[in-house]
C-alpha cells in the first residue's frame, strides 16, 4: 500500500467571491471553486465583510474576522462544507440581526 505525501503544503494566494462561488487560488497555480452556500456565514455576509479576509500563517487557512469564519485549505481540497450546526448558525444570525437593528436605530 502506498501513502500519498505532498511535496508542498497547499497555500492560499488569493480569494474571491463571484457569482455565488468561493474561488481560492493556490500558490501552486490551482484554483478551488466551491458553492458559497457551503459556508452560511459567508453567504449571509455583506460585500464589505466578504472582502475583508486575511490569511492565517503562510496561507494554510483563510479568516473573515467580521464574520468569525475560518476555512482551511485542506478542508477545501477535501470538499468539506461548513460543519457549523443549524442551532449555532441561528444564534449567530440572531445576534447579527440585533447588532444591525441597533445600528439602524442610532
Amino acid at each position: 500500500m502506498t501513502t500519498l505525501t505532498l511535496e508542498n503544503e497547499p497555500l492560499v494566494a488569493e480569494v474571491a467571491i463571484i457569482s455565488g462561488k468561493l474561488m481560492v487560488d493556490l500558490v501552486d497555480g490551482r484554483t478551488i471553486i466551491v458553492p458559497l452556500a457551503w459556508y452560511p456565514r459567508l453567504w449571509h455576509g455583506s460585500l464589505r465583510e466578504r472582502q475583508n479576509w486575511q490569511l492565517l500563517g503562510d496561507g494554510y487557512a483563510i479568516e473573515w474576522p467580521d464574520l468569525d469564519e475560518h476555512i482551511g485549505v485542506d478542508g477545501l481540497l477535501a470538499g468539506h462544507k461548513s460543519s457549523e450546526s443549524q442551532i449555532s448558525l441561528d444564534k449567530w444570525l440572531a445576534a447579527r440581526q440585533a447588532i444591525l437593528s441597533d445600528l439602524v436605530i442610532r
